[in-house]
């Protein structure tokens, strides 16, 4: 009889882990960028954000689900895929606000302009989901066209998480550019690689395809290299502090 109820503690046990370990999995992702968030609204400042940090899980996420269809993996992998992806577009909502409420320059940049100089600088946020629209058709009908073949697809899939890999990329060029990490949340930073440390580990796990944790690893390492980033200008200051509540210089925002 004791074995019997230990028995079923450990099953409910195990279940509440599992489940605790899937919330973590599809929601932990949006979670670093709460903080951030917070401090564009509250500072209406986002300089020290890049905003193609956005475009990489767009298009990193765009990819992951289209990977689906040629190779089955985890739907809460999926899910944590749909909830990226608006929580990507729910930055760059805030991010165009901001950045419109203070530039200077009046003039409408758009998509429909296909000008190179202002990809992904333009000036309203219908913009950003037209082209986030198009890349999705596109990619969807040449998914579509070659999803019979094996190389494909396993291209396909390691381009989606190489892509997610380089998701802190923008945003170690913007502090370079800055030299600074001002305006950037640490926290964020700091769950990002918890996250990804965690994230890494479920792959290896899991047994997910071979490119979900090899491309973890990657991420792991740019997420290090930032933190370096914060330890290093805030050691030896490369410029004044002062552009935290500057709204005049806030046009490079994005």
């Amino acid at each position: 009889m004791d074995d019997e109820l230990f028995d079923q503690i450990v099953a409910v046990f195990n279940s509440l882990v599992s489940w605790v370990a899937a919330g973590a999995m599809v929601f932990g992702g949006l979670v670093p960028y709460i903080p951030q968030y917070r401090d564009i609204r509250r500072t209406q400042n986002a300089e020290g954000f890049s905003t193609y940090v956005c475009l990489v899980l767009l298009v990193a996420n765009i990819l992951r689900i289209l990977f689906r269809f040629g190779r089955y993996f985890e739907t809460l992998l999926l899910w944590q895929s749909i909830i990226m992806i608006a929580t990507m577009l729910i930055m760059l909502n805030l991010c165009t606000n901001v950045r419109m409420a203070t530039e200077l320059n009046t003039k409408r940049r758009s998509f429909i302009d296909f000008d190179w100089n202002h990809f992904w600088s333009w000036s309203h946020f219908v913009d950003y989901l037209q082209c986030v629209l198009a890349f999705t058709l596109v990619a969807a009908y040449i998914t579509y066209l070659f999803l019979d073949s094996a190389v494909f697809v396993e291209s396909l899939g390691f381009l989606a998480v190489f892509t997610e890999a380089m998701l802190g990329t923008p945003q170690l060029h913007c502090n370079y550019q800055n030299k600074s990490t001002e305006g950037m949340s640490i926290k964020m930073v700091l769950m990002w690689t918890s996250g990804d440390t965690f994230k890494t580990g479920y792959f290896l796990l899991t047994q997910a395809p071979v490119q979900f944790w090899t491309c973890g690893l990657l991420q792991v390492f740019v997420d290090f290299a930032i933190l370096f980033q914060v330890y290093y200008y805030s050691r030896y200051p490369q410029k004044p502090v002062s552009h935290t509540v500057s709204h005049t210089t806030s046009a490079k925002a994005l």
